[in-house]
């Protein structure tokens, strides 16, 4: 019997984000089935179960936009002007720099063999609640990063579950990357066992080919570290699968890029191959052949970057990202579900005592203070709170963390953490010092744009829903983890920092599960509790004076707000639900072709009375085919 398609993608959405990690079997359909047959009546199905009937339904949305945006137009068409944009892309290929992706082979369980040589060729893992990474021999048996553990036992009675050290693994991280520098000093770190590198430098003054210079790079990490480290080589920052060279060669990296799965590409995981997916994207060849639907749907798919895709042109670009882009620094700690209150506020302490130091050492310290909680139905809120002092002690961390958590007790959780944002560099000159602050950052900024139809071009990813970003309320401390993350406008923001002051009391986890028979109005502005963000965010305790406004940075999307703590909270409490904003306008406004198709009116077949429009030249489309953010 055939499963429903319904069925079909929240099996495969159980898979996990971490499906294609090397090590795991190529065929993978008898594994998933099993993940889904032990996770069913867990909450973690439940949680699951959900989030892929939203994608579902967001999915439809989208199509029923795709066919209004192609009624009337001539395809062909559409496909002439994205051919230009592809020939103008094209002309843009540098096949000069020699760019390798570095990438520690499963480095937390490596380190953990390092310190335990007794796991030798045994199945083991690390993490509690959820894996963080697990070994080669456990990835055989189908146990893969992001799995909950209890799936994992399932799949491999035998299985090894071991804690997180992150000192340990902070300290060999620290090794590696020093030697990674050696090869190019300013390499751009990807986490904390991965990065990219520019060898064109050290290659050419060594007189040495990219290959030896690589194999060169592995030996002394080996040497140094007892750890293996994969590579990819290529002409820009687009990375192989695996150990491998990719010629300097168009053609050659074009085929290679033509069976490629999409999900395979950087920032397209398990959310933007459903999206891709439903329009008949699969491999990135398809991206050729639905070029045309692409182009009229550019601000939901990004028609700038998935050509770029198609044709294997990434940036070569590669440098460590600047201090002044940074917007937060935060901690957190997954665990076996917890209920007992000294427990949790003891990891409260734990998260608190590991963020000061972090912020110690690299001269931090900030004003607004969010505590970042997920119940043991995988359900994720979060709570802030903003200061006029600055704050990065352990002592205040712990202190306000606990305020904010205590309203909120009793609760059983699975994870916590506290993050810090409106930052102070301390390194930084003083402002007397001259000089002007960019208000805003070019290709590095992490800033959300306010809306999908404003965003500027940002080629190196698809707009709307990214899965892998920092702007992520709190990017993860697994450095495994593919979180996804979906970029939403704010429709109560007229263009002034000023934003409305809260009028409803804080909302309880409980209540984001409440009933429905709510007025419509109040039911859209409750955030939503289990969307691809993740977390469903809601007002805080104890407000500043509503007579009283400062400046504040939301700890979600990035924007300074002058306001008070509870406007603060406001803005924080549709941040993360505007998808349900968003669809009640679309139902109310006119139709999505209108939209997504607006520019492309001339393409529609001749008639008498828009003859003019149809002899409009092909380079007047040129500003639509822009991509996202």
């Amino acid at each position: 019997m055939q499963p429903s398609q319904e069925s079909a993608s929240l099996v495969k959405r159980l898979a996990g984000p971490s499906s294609g990690k090397a090590g795991l079997a190529k065929d993978q359909s008898e594994i998933n089935r099993i993940i889904a047959e032990v996770s069913k009546g867990s909450k973690f199905y439940e949680n699951e179960k959900k989030k892929d009937k939203e994608l579902t339904q967001r999915i439809n949305k989208i199509l029923k936009e795709r066919d209004d945006a192609l009624q009337g137009v001539d395809l062909r068409k559409v496909e002439l002007v994205a051919d230009q944009l592809l020939q103008e892309l094209e002309s843009q290929r540098d096949l000069t720099q020699m760019i390798v992706h570095v990438d520690m082979d499963a480095f937390y369980a490596s380190v953990e063999l390092l310190h335990n040589p007794d796991l030798a060729d045994k199945p083991f893992a690390v993490g509690l609640g959820v894996l963080t990474t697990a070994s080669y021999n456990a990835r055989q048996y189908g146990v893969r990063s992001g799995m909950a553990t209890f799936v994992a036992k399932k799949l491999c009675p035998e299985l090894i579950v071991i804690p997180n050290t992150f000192s340990r693994y902070s300290d060999m991280s620290d090794k590696v990357m020093d030697i990674f520098h050696r090869y190019d000093p300013t390499m751009q770190p990807a986490g904390c066992d991965e990065g990219y590198l520019n060898i064109t430098p050290y290659c050419e003054e060594h007189c040495m080919t990219a290959e030896e210079c690589v194999q060169q790079m592995r030996q002394a990490v080996f040497e140094e570290t007892k750890l293996t480290v994969s590579a990819g080589i290529a002409p820009n920052k687009n990375k192989p699968n695996g150990q491998f060279m990719l010629p300097f060669q168009r053609q050659t990296i074009v085929e290679f890029m033509h069976d490629l799965s999409i999900r395979k590409i950087p920032g397209i995981g398990r959310v933007n191959e459903r999206l891709l997916e439903s329009i008949g994207v699969k491999t990135c060849g398809d991206i050729f052949t639905h070029r045309a639907t692409i182009s009229l749907m550019d601000k939901r798919f990004g028609l700038r970057f998935l050509l770029r895709t198609y044709l294997g042109i990434a940036s070569n670009n590669v440098q460590p990202h600047e201090r002044e882009e940074r917007k937060s620094i935060g901690a957190e700690r997954t665990f076996s579900p917890l209920g007992d209150k000294e427990k949790i506020l003891k990891k409260l302490h734990e998260v608190s005592v590991e963020l000061e130091s972090d912020m110690k050492s690299n001269s931090w310290t900030g004003r607004t203070i969010t505590l970042k909680y997920k119940l043991d139905t995988y359900q994720v809120f979060t709570r802030a709170k903003s200061f006029t002092r600055w704050i990065y002690t352990q002592e205040d961390l712990y202190a306000i963390g606990k305020e904010l958590l205590l309203s909120e007790l009793p609760l059983k959780l699975r994870l916590i953490g506290l993050r810090v944002t409106k930052l102070r560099d301390l390194r930084a000159p003083s402002p007397s010092a001259g000089g002007i602050k960019r208000a805003k950052f070019s290709h590095g900024s992490h800033e959300l744009e306010d809306d999908l139809e404003d965003q500027e071009v940002n080629d190196e990813a698809m707009p709307g829903f990214h899965e892998h970003d920092e702007s992520e309320p709190f990017p993860s401390q697994d450095m495994d983890l593919e979180p996804e993350i979906e970029e939403i406008d704010d429709p109560y923001d007229n263009g002034s920092e000023q934003l409305p002051v809260a009028s409803s009391s804080t909302v309880k986890p409980q209540s984001a599960r409440a009933a429905t028979n709510k007025p419509k109005e109040e039911i859209r502005r409750r955030p939503r509790s289990n969307t691809e963000t993740g977390p469903s965010v809601t007002a805080v305790t104890k407000a500043l004076p509503t007579s009283v406004t400062e400046s504040h940075d939301c700890p979600i999307c990035e924007k300074t707000l002058q306001t008070d703590n509870q406007g603060l909270n406001a803005h924080i409490d549709f941040c993360l639900s505007k998808g349900a904003i968003r669809d009640a306008q679309i139902e109310a406004s006119s139709p999505a072709r209108n939209k997504f198709s607006k520019g492309w009116d001339w393409m529609k077949p001749t008639t008498t009375q828009d003859t003019k429009k149809t002899k409009q030249p092909l380079v007047k489309l040129k500003g639509n085919t822009k991509g996202g953010k």
